[in-house]
């Protein structure tokens, strides 16, 4: 069934609204998967703050042009669905490699981050990433690890001293008694 040419502008529209507010998007083949199995994988996207949707691909390229995002046709071809990511993106490739384990269905084809296109294995390796709590207490334990020890080394002679003065304190005690 043909769509009409303001259903056509409305969809663009979405698509770049969706673009323009996510920080990556995560292309996906969803052939084979069930109407339950969509639902369930936008309720658990839903929780990382993104969403899960089929596009058309014509009027999806269209998008990210309005949008400044060059890609390529053979990018975006086949029975493509997005993941947009509206906040961090290590978590929403996360749950889509989980729900891609999970179904055996769902395939990873790549991801569009900034203005970069990320091929399946780049897509793999952001999986792995920590969340941003973990890589920023991790910057700060290296921040951290430096001033530590010139405080180790400044206090030194000082914690020294008063282990001499309390051994001095307690030989004299015992001395006394």
């Amino acid at each position: 069934m043909a769509i009409s040419k303001e259903k056509k502008q409305q969809l663009v529209t979405d698509y770049v609204d969706k673009v323009s507010r996510s920080q990556a998007l995560i292309l996906a083949d969803y052939r084979g998967l069930t109407v339950a199995d969509l639902t369930e994988l936008r309720r658990r996207l839903r929780e990382n703050n993104s969403s899960f949707q089929i596009i058309k691909n014509t009027l999806f390229k269209l998008a990210l042009e309005k949008a400044g995002i060059p890609v390529s046709t053979e990018r975006i071809a086949g029975t493509i669905a997005v993941g947009y990511c509206f906040a961090e993106v290590p978590p929403v490739a996360r749950t889509l490699a989980d729900f891609a384990k999970e179904t055996d269905v769902l395939r990873i084809t790549g991801a569009i981050w900034g203005s970069q296109f990320l091929d399946a294995e780049s897509v793999k390796a952001v999986v792995d990433l920590p969340s941003r709590e973990v890589l920023l207490a991790q910057l700060l334990g290296t921040m951290q690890g430096p001033m530590s020890s010139l405080v180790g080394t400044i206090t030194a002679p000082l914690r020294e001293l008063v282990q001499v003065l309390n051994a001095r304190s307690e030989q004299g005690q015992q001395a006394a008694a």
